[in-house]
């Protein structure tokens, strides 16, 4: 009878451990929407993506003026992750926005008539003060927060909030002051190609890039989603490295993403979907990790 106990024991012990190593195995795939809350054709491209009830992390933009939308479309779905898109820059022509603390409070950080440059060199050519940059970075957050908005990450519009090392540190300071992880601190691996791939090339790519995937850490897409309407269309990127044509191609990220052929393979069982919210609670924020400089 002891014997039998113990070869009992032993089987379910040796059955748990193989479940676990076959948990272990499957490949993270981390799915992050940016620019969420820049206009109302990318809240209802994002509303398409959050339907599919895949996790997935979202990123929402606070200075823009559909902000107000976003946070009421985030606060419905237990699927997405928020994070904000801390925002430095506004890149369009056509469509312009400012600091949350007001330009006459950071006046280093905006142009003539009171709006964010449209890249990072442009930004950084007018010497930008540390203190007003940590003041509007402080200022988003504080926003997302009083909105009601659950804010799990930080990550950076263009680049522009970790553009220097002392930048990147204020970005550090936040994160740990409000206890929030930050993307890409995690180790993930970004998956990249279909940004500058043709509108009706992404879903071949994305797919690609996704069956493509091996075991070894979080594997990252960062996805930039919209609408082709007149409201899109109608923004043009002032900076020349910028896709023609934004609305289709955006378009075309977000067909991609919700395609039958896309959505099936997400769930083949050697993967794993995660946000960043799992990340936070699975791995804790100790564990992150600034990554290298390109």
């Amino acid at each position: 009878m002891k014997y039998s106990i113990l070869i009992i024991a032993l089987f379910f012990s040796l059955a748990t451990f193989a479940q676990k190593d076959k948990s272990a195995e499957k490949i993270p795939i981390l799915i992050r929407c940016d620019d969420i809350g820049m206009c109302h054709a990318v809240n209802l491209a994002a509303q398409q993506v959050l339907e599919t009830g895949i996790p997935l992390s979202m990123s929402v933009m606070v200075p823009c003026s559909w902000f107000v939308e976003a946070v009421e479309l985030l606060k419905k779905y237990p699927n997405v992750s928020v994070g904000i898109h801390l925002t430095l820059n506004a890149e369009w022509k056509q469509y312009r926005w400012g600091p949350v603390t007001g330009s006459q409070t950071v006046p280093t950080l905006v142009d003539s008539l009171g709006y964010f440059f449209p890249s990072r060199a442009a930004l950084f050519g007018n010497n930008p003060k540390l203190s007003e940059i940590e003041m509007e970075l402080r200022a988003q957050i504080e926003k997302a927060l009083h909105a009601g908005l659950k804010i799990d990450y930080l990550d950076y519009h263009m680049g522009a909030a970790v553009q220097t090392p002392e930048t990147r540190a204020i970005v550090e300071k936040l994160a740990a002051e409000y206890k929030l992880a930050i993307s890409r601190y995690y180790e993930e691996e970004e998956e990249q190609g279909w940004y500058f791939a043709s509108p009706q090339n992404k879903l071949d790519t994305m797919l690609l890039k996704l069956k493509t995937t091996r075991p070894g850490g979080t594997k990252l897409f960062v996805i930039h989603v919209g609408l082709d309407n007149p409201e899109m269309s109608a923004m043009e990127d002032a900076n020349p490295w910028g896709p023609k044509e934004m609305s289709k191609n955006r378009n075309g990220e977000l067909n991609a993403l919700v395609s039958p052929q896309f959505q099936q393979l997400l769930r083949d069982p050697k993967y794993r979907l995660v946000n960043y919210g799992m990340l936070k609670e699975e791995k804790g924020l100790s564990v992150m990790k600034r990554p290298p400089a390109n």
